[in-house]
């Protein structure tokens, strides 16, 4: 594997001793897990899977217990976090294949040039950027390609959908398709008709001999140790845990007999495995191994007090048992309901832990109100370049939340989404209002969704966190007010249309 990436890489910086000079702006390492749940590491209570390296960072940093994932899926979810804009804004509002003029052959919808704003203002500001892991907002040759949005370095997977197997046969380096020792095989089958779903060889053809995030990781790695003399935004979006269930056997042997385990022969999506429970463990483990890794180097370096550390998820966890997954036996959503692709908590509320040593008081807690598009102007401020924030874009900065500093509440958080028959929530203060049913397809109607119309839900996500009590009956005046703001903030999209939203808009 340390042949592959060095043939791969060419050293951009040559080694002057183990302790960097400090840069004149603070180095980012923004780490984002794929399907997560709130409730899936250690800092917000799992108590069956080991995340050792993530609950330090916890009582390193600062834990944020409502922060938002910018949507319920991934491409819309990443755009929201590059761009500072909520989904009613924002270019890409849905997961779509489809690479664009100029593609290779991989790629999601590409976003148009100049959108990403991040990680183009920081290259404006002189930040070297380096993205690793699942890129998914424009293939190879597109507008939207990792290189042509402000990222210097790219390695890892383009295409989401390539992304649902860890050992794909190639994966990216920049614009050069980079071959992996894998033989290829569809993510997406059940075993083999007459095969006993207990014996571990029914299992064989599922996997590979290259694990992709393990040369992902030593990617980024290398990004920081030849970037260590300036300053370096290191973008991690893992494909971890993020189905399907796939893990090297030394990490499946950390979780061997620790769980009732039955075997999942496939049928409901991805790939069969024969100790799920030990898999998905295992998978979150290693995640927490490699993300020690990479931030032990930052410490090796000299690092630690220049360098501002950011952990969180695209997303909520999977729906129970989709995929193998047992998101109910882990309590993936830390209690709360729904799960990935919805805009109940569950879908939407991720783990969030912020370290930067000297400046963020470690072991603090935070229950402000943040969301994805926060952090393009939280950063641009922490780095003291506030006066750099792009015009137009609806995060706000919680930067001095991050000091130690009061700051007046989110005024509302804006979330809506095409999928899923079509959600829009909004929250403000203590009060959620959720609607469903906005986009009826064929497609969601075939995965039963709950049923309901498009009347409006309230919670008190005080009173009640879980989402159990709609109170919308008992406050006609809140409702109101929540869906006066709800209403505002669409903007409708040829791209991605949204048939309730869009007939209001247009009256």
């Amino acid at each position: 594997m340390r042949t592959l990436i060095g043939l791969i890489f060419v050293v951009s910086v040559a080694a002057t001793g183990l302790r960097a000079a400090v840069p004149a702006r603070p180095n980012i390492i923004f780490l984002l897990a794929d399907d997560l749940g709130y409730g899936d590491i250690g800092a917000y209570g799992q108590k069956k899977i080991r995340t050792p390296h993530l609950d330090q960072l916890a009582r390193d940093g600062m834990k944020f217990t409502q922060h938002y994932s910018g949507h319920n899926v991934c491409a819309p979810s990443r755009c929201t976090l590059m761009t500072g804009q909520h989904p009613g804004h924002a270019y890409i509002r849905n997961n779509r294949g489809g690479m664009g003029v100029g593609s290779t052959t991989e790629g999601q919808e590409p976003v148009p040039a100049g959108e990403l704003k991040l990680p183009l203002t920081l290259k404006q500001l002189g930040y070297t950027n380096g993205g690793f892991g699942k890129w998914g907002l424009g293939g190879v040759g597109t507008t939207g390609e990792p290189n042509n949005q402000g990222i210097d370095v790219f390695f890892g997977y383009n295409d989401q959908a390539v992304a649902h197997n860890f050992y794909p046969t190639s994966l990216w380096h920049n614009r050069e398709r980079v071959p992996l020792r894998n033989a290829a095989f569809s993510a997406h089958q059940k075993l083999p008709e007459g095969a006993d779903p207990k014996n571990p060889a029914s299992y064989a053809q599922f996997t590979g001999t290259d694990y992709a995030p393990d040369f992902i990781n030593e990617a980024a790695r290398k990004f920081l140790r030849d970037n260590r003399e300036r300053p370096f935004f290191l973008y991690y979006p893992t494909t971890v845990p993020h189905l399907a269930l796939q893990v090297p056997e030394d990490s499946l042997a950390e979780y061997k007999d620790a769980f009732p385990e039955e075997p999942y022969p496939g049928g409901n999506g991805y790939l069969p495995h024969r100790t799920p429970r030990a898999a998905y463990a295992a998978m979150v483990t290693r995640l927490d191994r490699d993300i020690g890794r990479l931030l032990a180097l930052v410490d090796e370096f000299g690092l630690r007090e220049n360098t501002i550390v950011v952990f969180t998820s695209d997303n909520g966890p999977l729906w129970d048992r989709f995929g193998g997954t047992d998101s109910a036996f882990f309590n993936s959503a830390g209690g709360l309901r729904g799960f990935k692709g919805g805009y109940y908590e569950g879908g939407i509320r991720v783990p969030c832990l912020v370290r930067w040593s000297g400046k963020i008081a470690p072991g603090s807690v935070s229950a402000r109100v943040t969301g994805f598009e926060d952090w393009l102007p939280t950063l641009l401020e922490l780095a003291g370049a506030k006066a750099a924030t792009p015009a137009g874009i609806d995060g706000i900065s919680f930067a001095p939340t991050l000091l130690g500093q009061t700051q007046p509440e989110r005024p509302f958080l804006y979330r809506e989404s095409q999928a899923s028959g079509g959600q829009q929530s909004v929250r403000v203060g203590e009060w959620k209002a959720f609607r469903n049913n906005l986009h009826p397809t064929a497609a969601a109607a075939k995965k039963k969704l709950p049923a309901g119309s498009t009347a409006i839900e309230l919670y008190n996500l005080k009173d009640d966190p879980a989402e159990t009590r709609n109170v919308a009956a008992q406050h006609p005046e809140i409702v109101a007010r929540l869906a006066a703001i709800m209403k505002a903030q669409h903007v409708p999209t040829k791209l991605w249309p949204i048939k309730v939203l869009d007939e209001e808009a247009a009256r």
